[in-house]
C-alpha cells in the first residue's frame, strides 16, 4: 500500500533551517494580489520594504514553505502519484507577528493519517521557531484520491454549521490570467498550477489556481476590510478548500462578524458562485 500510516506516523520529524528577507515578503503580496492601486498607501503597507507589515499567510511560503507539502509526501510510509493529491485544508495558528526579515527552525512531520474510504488525509505540521521562541504552527491537509480503505481512523469532520444570518460584507476580487504564474515564484512549483498537460492528467481542463493563493487573497480581504488593516490581530486562520479556481475568475468573498472571529465563504463568480473556501475561520484580537 503506498501509505503507510504507522510508518509515516512513527517517521522522525524533518527539521531545516529558513529565511527570508523582505523580497519574499513583497512577491507574496505580489502573488496574492496585493498593489492594486500601486500607489494606494493601504497598499503600499504590503509592497514598500520602508514601511512593510506582513500578512501572516506569508507563513504558508516563508522558506519556500520547507519543509513543505511536496517535501512532506515523501516522507517514510508515503508514496503517492502527485496528479492524485489535492490540498483539502489549511489552519494557521500564529504565535507571534511574523518579521519581514527572519531566520528560524522549521519541523516537518505527519501528525495524522486519516480514511476516508476513497481518499486517505494526511495532516502535515510544520512547527517553526526562531531564537525568540515559536512563531507559528501550520497544519496542511492534504487528500490522497484513491488511497483509503484500509479500515482506519475516519478522522474528525471539518464542516462547521453555516453562519447565521446575512453577511455583513459582500465585495469581489478579480484573480488576474497570470496570478497563478506569479504565486508559483514564492515556491509551490506543482505542474497543476501551470502545465496545461499536467492539469489534463490531474482531471482539469486548465491549470488551477493554488488554494493556498486563494487562502491570502482571502485574508487580505478580512484584514483590510474589518480588522483596521493590522495584520498582527490574526490569531488563527483555518479554512476547507471546497472547489477549485481557475485564473481569469473572479472571487465572491462574504464576511460575517464575530466578537472576536469573522466567518468568510468564499465562491467563484462565473460559475453560479460555486463555492471556494468553506468553514473559514479568522480568530483575531
Amino acid at each position: 500500500m503506498p501509505i503507510d500510516a504507522a510508518k509515516a506516523l512513527a517517521a522522525e520529524p524533518r527539521t531545516g533551517e529558513i529565511s527570508w528577507d523582505h523580497k519574499d515578503v513583497q512577491l507574496y503580496h505580489l502573488g496574492i494580489g496585493a498593489g492594486v492601486p500601486a500607489t494606494d498607501p493601504d497598499e503600499l503597507r504590503y509592497t514598500l520594504e520602508s514601511r512593510l507589515h506582513v500578512l501572516p499567510s506569508f507563513a504558508t511560503v516563508a522558506g519556500s514553505g520547507s519543509p513543505g507539502v511536496i517535501r512532506g509526501l515523501s516522507m517514510p510510509g508515503v508514496d503517492v502519484d502527485l496528479a492524485r493529491v489535492l490540498h483539502g485544508g489549511q489552519r494557521l495558528e500564529i504565535h507571534r507577528p511574523l518579521p519581514p526579515r527572519g531566520r528560524a527552525a522549521a519541523t516537518g512531520r505527519i501528525a495524522a493519517v486519516y480514511d476516508k474510504g476513497k481518499a486517505a488525509v494526511l495532516v502535515m505540521r510544520t512547527e517553526v521557531a526562531d531564537a525568540d521562541g515559536p512563531l507559528w504552527t501550520n497544519d496542511a491537509q492534504i487528500f490522497v484520491r484513491g488511497e483509503g480503505g484500509w479500515g482506519g481512523d475516519r478522522g474528525p469532520s471539518a464542516r462547521l454549521e453555516p453562519p447565521a444570518g446575512a453577511p455583513d460584507k459582500v465585495f469581489e476580487r478579480a484573480v488576474r490570467e497570470d496570478q497563478a504564474l506569479l504565486y508559483r515564484l514564492s515556491g509551490d512549483y506543482n505542474p497543476l498550477h501551470a502545465d496545461p498537460e499536467f492539469a489534463k492528467l490531474a482531471g482539469f481542463d486548465r491549470p488551477v489556481l493554488h488554494g493556498l493563493c486563494t487562502y491570502g487573497i482571502t485574508l487580505k480581504a478580512v484584514v483590510d476590510t474589518l480588522l483596521d488593516g493590522d495584520v498582527t490581530r490574526v490569531r488563527s486562520y483555518a479554512t476547507r478548500f471546497a472547489g477549485v479556481v481557475f485564473p481569469g475568475e473572479t472571487l465572491r468573498i462574504r464576511l460575517w462578524r464575530g466578537e472576536d472571529e469573522v466567518r468568510v465563504a468564499v465562491s467563484a463568480v462565473e460559475r453560479d458562485d460555486a463555492p471556494v473556501l468553506a468553514d473559514t475561520v479568522v480568530a483575531h484580537s
